[in-house]
């Protein structure tokens, strides 16, 4: 990505789809160029977290919601420690912030961060293009960065795909840190961090776990090393079928029957570890409102995501895997995806979506809990064996 000058409301901007669609508009954040897949996301609020969430890294992300940026920018939502997004497409942006926490706009923060974003085109015309074609490489191009069509169109697909993309350590922590916990420590717990947001590790904490995020890179000695109650696998961006580093250390961790806990990226790691596939979706599910049913109690959640591939997994019977017996724990309402894993003969599962929430909603917060559960009724010996 290259910027120039700070972003105008009257700079010309263009955003164009590798299948040759433009749409046109204005200059909103910084001025320049910018690649990335373009996907959507319909939450309604919750736009610093979106924009923060390492999961988005070299994605261009669409706001369906039609006006962005009311609440401004402040300086305690962020998942992460800068904006991960390649670019930003809203339809209308807020004039003036209004929030009593906003301690700048959002259009400011991302001339900051040196993210090239467009504004006022038809995001709902661009969503239904993308529903119909699915997610597709794209670039945004404003002030002196525009060029003739058939020359951005020709920048645009040389830019390389998602699928096939390993992306997890470009974004992850390249040193150990410790996330105390929040008054009595109950456990401890080892999280490898493939892109982790900052509400996961703080979720845990606050309910007395000690998480101590590790590399993407760590080993099997540096987890046990710490003696965890628990491994955790955090959400991350890029293709799973690329991650062989993550899945044998996923392996590794299920020979020794560790208590585990996936989200997102670290559910489809465990997939791929028990010999199931993954597979790219069409467009994916990124947003604050998809409901999923929990198959282990029958109830149905709204819930946050953000993810554009899946796993491959039988939704109508029990699978024998090398690790013992495993179900899909839930689906999404929508089109059927798999949605979570649970292991049923050692301690272990998984959830597609993300149940921090740090913007909302909340219903599947007893995920945390459940893997407190876990870890109370597996004794360490047995860890570590």
């Amino acid at each position: 990505m290259t910027t120039s000058t700070r972003g105008a409301a009257r700079t010309p901007a263009v955003l164009v789809l590798e299948d040759g669609r433009v749409f046109r508009g204005r200059a909103y954040g910084a001025v320049g160029e910018t690649f990335g897949e373009a996907v959507f996301s319909t939450g309604m609020t919750g736009y610093q977290e979106t924009l923060t969430d390492p999961s988005y890294d070299r994605q261009i992300v669409v706001a369906t919601a039609p006006q962005i940026g009311n609440t401004g920018w402040n300086d305690e939502d962020d998942e992460s420690s800068r904006i991960w997004v390649s670019g930003y497409v809203v339809r209308d942006p807020a004039r003036v912030p209004s929030n009593w926490r906003a301690s700048r706009s959002l259009d400011e923060e991302l001339v900051d961060q040196g993210v090239v974003g467009i504004s006022g085109i038809d995001t709902r015309a661009l969503t239904r293009h993308l529903r119909e074609g699915g997610s597709m490489r794209a670039g945004i191009f404003s002030g002196d960065a525009i060029a003739p069509h058939a020359e951005l169109l020709a920048r645009v697909q040389a830019q390389p795909h998602m699928k096939g993309a390993s992306l997890y350590e470009e974004v992850a922590t390249k040193e150990a840190y410790v996330v105390p916990a929040v008054g009595e420590k109950k456990f401890t717990v080892a999280a490898i961090d493939l892109g982790i947001k900052g509400m996961t590790p703080y979720r845990m904490a606050e309910r007395g776990i000690e998480v101590h995020v590790l590399p993407a890179t760590a080993t099997e000695d540096d987890i046990y090393a710490i003696a965890p109650d628990g491994v955790f696998f955090s959400n991350g961006p890029g293709d799973p079928a690329t991650a062989d580093g993550p899945v044998a250390l996923m392996t590794a961790v299920l020979k020794r029957k560790t208590p585990l806990f996936g989200i997102c990226f670290g559910n489809q790691i465990l997939g791929r570890a028990l010999g199931f596939g993954t597979y790219k979706l069409k467009y994916g599910h990124r947003g604050i409102n998809q409901p999923v049913q929990d198959r282990t109690t029958g109830k149905v959640e709204v819930t946050a995501h953000n993810h554009g591939f899946a796993v491959d997994a039988p939704l109508d019977r029990v699978t024998e895997t090398p690790f013992g017996r495993v179900e899909v724990s839930h689906v999404c309402l929508n089109d059927d995806v798999v949605e979570g894993l649970q292991l049923l003969d050692q301690p272990g599962f998984s959830v597609q979506y993300h149940p921090e929430a740090a913007a909302g909603p909340h219903d599947a917060a007893y995920l945390f809990d459940r893997f407190t559960s876990l870890m109370s009724t597996v004794p360490m010996e047995g860890q570590r064996a």
